[in-house]
This record gives structure tokens, C-alpha cells and sequence, in this order.
């Protein structure tokens, strides 16, 4: 009797066994929806598994194997040389001959690493070229502005933020045509008109100079005019007190009295 009852033990131990490798054997297998998608990304042209490959390792900012790169998004970068080679030869890849990384344009890990690599580029570097640096380098731009350590300026051709360092010891060398540009530009002499153009820009002016002149004129009030300085004749009894350069009072007239 006791035999039959360790045999009974034996298959219900055996049964449990079984329906554990059963269970584990469901939860390993892939389900259709995966195997359908694990379809559709390796029969996608290399390009666009690249991109899909390099938004991991972006997102991730780890080494991966061409294994866990595989188990993560579906490229299968081990059996596949074209993808294998385009991901090894990618400029934001960079491969040590086991594991794929991200490579960004700029290497920086910290706030400081940003603002010494800003420093050194006067001529200004574009936030595009920042961005994906280190997780967090656009909050560190805005903060290195808000101390003002450094200027963020939009270029109207690329419309994307240029980064400048705000640092005094830095020359900031500028071209001879912007120079020129800047001097042929013709400002208006009255203030009233400078508020015009503001406004023709969209722009409110802080001042209303016609108003306040009309104000002015209702109250009787003139306003003042700027005082012209009375020209004095040089006579013999003058004295130059610029000796050193006295083909300045050449063509000057001269009082006899």
C-alpha cells in the first residue's frame, strides 16, 4: 500500500512538472503579433533600420551588442552585412568591436564640459549640433543664458538657435560687409519717427513723443529749443591751444580788432 501511494505521489509530481514546462514554453515562444512585426523590420530597407538601431542607443546612451540590440528592436544586425556595416561606418555610431554606442558630434557630460566647449568657439556653434550631447544639455543652455554666460541668437536662414559665449576676454571678429551694412543704415532723426517705425514693425514704443508734444501745445507750452553755440572769431590775441596741428585754422577768417 504504501508503494502505490509514492507512485501516486511520483505522477502527480510529474504531472506539475509538466504543465510548469508547458506554461514556461508559452510565455517563451513569441506571440503572432511579434513575429509579424519582427517581419515587417527586417524586411524594411537597411536606411530605415539604421535610424531604428541609432534611436536605441540615443535613447539608451549604452553600449549594446548586436544580441541586445536585436532582443530590444527586431534589427538583426548579426546576420545582416549590410545593416552590420552601415551601423559600424554611421558617424553617430561607434563601435569597439563587440558593442554599439551612440557618438554625438560634441562630447560633453556635464554643464561645465558645455560651457568650456562654447568658450572656445567665438564664432558660435549651432544648438543643433548640442542637442543630443547628454540627456538634459538644452536645459543647461537655457540656464547657462538665464546667468548670462552665454547668448542664444536665432539665425533667420537656418532658424535654429546659434550659441555665443558672452565672455569679455573673447574677440568676436566681424566682417567688413556686416560693418557696412550696419553704417549705411540711415536712423531717423526725430524720435517721433523712430516710434513709427516700431510701430510699422509690430512693435509698441514705450514713448508717445506726439502725444506729449500735442499736450504740450494744448498748455501752452514751447518746446525748448537746443541752444547754438556763438561761433568766436580768432584774432592775433587768441590762443590755439592745438599749436601742433595748425593747418586746422588756415582757412579761418581773422578779426582785425
Amino acid at each position: 500500500m504504501a508503494l502505490q501511494e509514492q507512485l501516486d505521489k511520483f505522477k502527480k509530481q510529474q504531472q506539475r512538472a509538466q504543465e510548469t514546462l508547458s506554461k514556461t514554453a508559452v510565455r517563451a515562444a513569441p506571440s503572432k503579433e511579434k513575429l509579424q512585426q519582427i517581419a515587417i523590420v527586417r524586411k524594411a530597407p537597411v536606411g530605415a533600420q539604421i535610424k531604428r538601431v541609432i534611436d536605441v542607443l540615443l535613447e539608451r546612451r549604452q553600449a549594446l551588442t548586436p544580441k541586445e540590440i536585436e532582443e530590444v528592436c527586431f534589427v538583426d544586425v548579426t546576420n545582416n552585412k549590410d545593416v552590420f556595416d552601415s551601423l559600424k561606418n554611421n558617424v553617430k555610431v561607434s563601435f569597439d568591436g563587440q558593442r554599439f554606442s551612440y557618438k554625438s558630434k560634441h562630447d560633453l557630460k556635464t554643464k561645465q564640459d558645455l560651457l568650456v566647449l562654447i568658450r572656445k568657439v567665438p564664432e558660435g556653434i549651432p544648438t543643433g549640433d548640442l542637442k543630443d550631447s547628454y540627456p538634459g544639455v538644452l536645459k543647461d543652455l537655457q540656464e547657462l543664458k538665464a546667468s548670462g554666460q552665454v547668448w542664444l541668437i536665432l539665425n533667420n536662414d537656418s532658424q535654429q538657435d546659434v550659441v555665443y559665449p558672452n565672455d569679455p576676454k573673447v574677440q568676436i571678429k566681424v566682417d567688413d560687409d556686416v560693418k557696412q551694412l550696419i553704417r549705411s543704415i540711415e536712423t531717423p532723426r526725430e524720435f517721433v519717427d523712430v516710434e513709427r517705425e516700431l510701430q510699422k514693425a509690430g512693435m509698441k514704443p514705450a514713448t508717445n513723443t506726439a502725444r506729449r508734444k500735442a499736450v504740450a501745445s494744448v498748455q501752452g507750452l514751447q518746446p525748448k529749443k537746443p541752444k547754438v553755440k556763438k561761433q568766436r572769431n580768432i584774432t592775433k590775441r587768441t590762443k590755439l591751444t592745438n599749436a601742433h596741428m595748425p593747418e586746422l585754422f588756415q582757412n579761418l577768417p581773422v578779426s582785425n580788432t
